[in-house]
């Protein structure tokens, strides 16, 4: 076991001489307290480390030994449905306000096991060998790292302690390896997969703004910047609720204490709409608030996503939330300073897009090595200083996602929600969404969406000229487009997450609100074009229906929404009549 002695130590960094060798990444217990933490950098006699816990006590002299083993977390069916600090500790299994210094990994659990391989049996790595009982039932795997080979024994059907070994697998070198329901796996290291495959379908959300307008593929990478009030974390909690992932992976880095305690408080109580079990059924907490030490931020993105991976790796769609990566570059940036590397773009270090892609790269859609389809949505929160969407981190972040949520502080204080900008964002899957809507029912979406785009682009620059000349001096097809705009704002954008009827839109839902409001679009141009004043449609009673189409039509009303296409037809036949007895 390799040895060291502290030299210099600055907050969560340290110096440590030694002879021994160590290597980058390895992990390291420092001090007394045996304090968890990690090499990053190595010299002819000495290296430097960063610790994950409170350094307060230590000294040079104190003594800092060597694993051997990269920072790694244990994975299992022991992580479903609980709390955990960035290094994947347990935060609601003690009554202790915090985590003790130099506390390990929780006791060993116990849960029912069922094998589905039998002695004699060839498995590979990434195979399931059995089912695990647990409120969302789980597989177990041979571990990725483990070589094919013969199943010599497997533990019979019942109730197996997490730690114990299970399996017994000989290899062709007549090697053997046992392995339990839970294996550590590094967490800067990528887990292995068969293939990676292209976006096929979206991950749905039930946000029609997001759906219709801005779609994030599943297996792809959306980024949701915003400055300080703009409703990010909400808009998240949201998403973690509706969307169609199978499993939810949460992490609070650097948040608020606050605003994580609402998190932790609130998801346990919410109910999985789809199953009406407890939504935590199906989700993993990671908090790494503010004031946790700061290394500890840095590494708690990495046990997300490790964790992330290891429910792909069981052919499941995993959404992974990151609340927020600003806060986890922040953390970089501290370090940084600490190691006096040369800084970046606002004091950031030179390696912030290196490490951004690093993350952001580990989503995808992928056939795992069992030959099941899996994937990891990842959705980082950013929150610049001021709003500023130049800053290092979220121009950054531009180049790793493919859909880019903006969220508007304007539209934030005027209570539009959720408050996204819909000139700000895009999607660089709209192309191959484009497929999967028409399986849906709607062949035309990409160009109704492409429609309602040019109708609020058009608003932006109508509003500007109506300010200096008037409303009424605009021409009546201006004022139409004025019109519709704020239509489709009050149609589709807006969506109240209080709402019973109205926090969830399905796709069958969100084609028939589309297609109807496109219909009235198209009928009131005509209209104008025929000589009817713009007054007259905005007085039209089916209008004002189609205001509070998404409150008014829920999910059991989908026909509903198809016959106003009838009261349109009719209000609007009217409308010539009308205007010739005017005359």
């Amino acid at each position: 076991m390799s040895e060291a002695r502290i030299r210099w130590i600055s907050g969560p960094v340290l110096r440590a001489g030694t002879s021994d060798i160590f290597h980058v990444y390895e992990a390291i217990a420092v001090g007394p307290r045996a304090l968890l933490g990690e090499v990053i950098k190595l010299g002819p006699d000495d290296f430097v480390a960063q610790v994950y816990e409170d350094t307060t006590g230590l000294k040079p002299g104190d003594v800092v030994t060597g694993t051997g083993q990269p920072l790694s977390v244990p994975l299992g069916p022991g992580i479903l449905g609980h709390i955990f600090d960035g290094l994947l500790r347990p935060l609601n299994i003690s009554d202790e306000p915090f985590i003790q210094p130099g506390a390990s990994h929780p006791p060993a659990l116990r849960f029912g096991f069922e094998p589905t391989v039998h002695p004699g049996e060839h498995v590979a790595p990434g195979q399931a060998i059995g089912r695990v009982a647990t409120p969302r039932p789980q597989l177990c795997l041979v571990p990725p790292g483990i070589p094919a080979g013969i199943v010599r024994w497997v533990a019979s059907a019942g109730e197996h302690s997490d730690g114990e070994p299970i399996c017994r697998v000989e290899h062709e070198d007549g090697a053997t390896h046992e392995f339990a329901l839970t294996h550590a796996w590094p967490v800067r290291r990528a887990r292995p997969v068969s293939q990676r495959l292209s976006i096929a379908g979206p991950m749905i959300t039930g946000q029609r703004i997001l759906d219709m307008l801005f779609p994030v593929g599943r297996g792809s990478r959306a980024a949701l910047p915003g400055g300080f009030g703009t409703g990010k974390t909400v808009l998240q909690e949201t998403l973690a609720k509706w969307c169609d992932a199978d499993i939810i992976v949460y992490v609070g880095c650097g948040e608020r204490g606050n605003e994580m305690a609402e998190v932790l408080d609130e998801f346990p109580k919410l109910q999985d709409p789809r199953s009406g079990r407890p939504l935590m059924d199906r989700t993993v907490i990671i908090a790494n608030t503010s004031n946790m030490p700061v290394a500890a931020r840095e590494a708690s993105i990495y046990t997300a996503i490790t964790v992330a991976e290891y429910f792909r790796d069981q052919g499941l769609h995993v959404a992974l939330m990151a609340d927020s990566t600003s806060r986890w570059a922040e953390a970089l940036r501290e370090v940084s300073g600490r190691l006096e590397e040369l800084p970046g773009e606002a004091g950031y270090p030179a390696y912030l897009s290196s490490r951004l892609a690093e993350f952001y790269e580990r989503a995808g859609r992928v056939s795992t090595l069992a030959g099941t389809e899996g994937s990891v949505t990842i959705i980082g929160a950013i929150s610049p200083p001021a709003g500023d969407f130049s800053e290092p981190v979220t121009m950054h972040t531009r180049r790793c996602v493919r859909t880019f949520w903006a969220l508007d502080r304007g539209r934030a204080q005027a209570r539009f929600y959720p408050a996204i900008h819909p000139l700000q964002s895009y999607s660089g899957d709209v192309d191959a969404l484009a497929r999967w809507w028409q399986v849906q029912g709607n062949p035309d979406w990409a160009a109704q969406r492409k429609r309602l785009l040019e109708i609020l682009e058009a608003q932006t620059q109508l509003e500007r000229m109506a300010r200096i000349v008037g409303m009424d001096a605009l021409p009546p097809a201006q004022q139409l487009t004025l019109s519709c705009a704020a239509l489709v704002n009050d149609a589709i954008l807006r969506q109240s997450s209080l709402s019973e009827v109205d926090r969830y839109c399905s796709p069958q839902r969100q084609t028939a609100i589309l297609s109807v409001i496109i219909r009235f679009i198209d009928l009131a141009r005509g209209a104008v074009d025929g000589g009817v004043h713009p007054d007259r449609i905005r007085e039209l009673p089916v209008r004002r229906t189609l205001q509070r189409i998404g409150e008014e039509f829920g999910e059991d009303r989908i026909p509903n929404i198809r016959a106003l296409w009838q009261q349109l037809d009719s209000e609007f036949s009217h409308l010539p009549r009308e205007q010739a007895d005017a005359g």
